[in-house]
């Protein structure tokens, strides 16, 4: 979480490698890609969505995040529903 709230793409990207869980929660229930994208940091955002962030995790999601604080660019396009 530290290193992805504070812009550290190659640590978020070396410590995903070794096994870190993209996905665990901070104690307020904050995910670390929402974080990142509340930050504003591109290539943390992309580090770990290519380690398996789920942007629908924790509360705010990072979805919500990025509407909340318009930075809706920092995510991927949303992918329609299958048919």
């Amino acid at each position: 979480m530290l290193a992805a709230y504070h812009g550290h793409a190659a640590l978020v990207r070396a410590l995903a490698e070794r096994g870190a869980d993209v996905n665990r929660l901070n104690d307020r229930g904050q995910a670390p890609v929402a974080g990142a994208v509340f930050k504003g940091e591109a290539d943390v955002v992309d580090a770990l969505l290519e380690h398996g962030a789920d942007l629908d995790a924790g509360h705010p999601t990072a979805r919500e995040t990025a509407a909340m604080f318009e930075r809706t660019d920092l995510l991927p396009p949303s992918r329609p529903a299958d048919p």
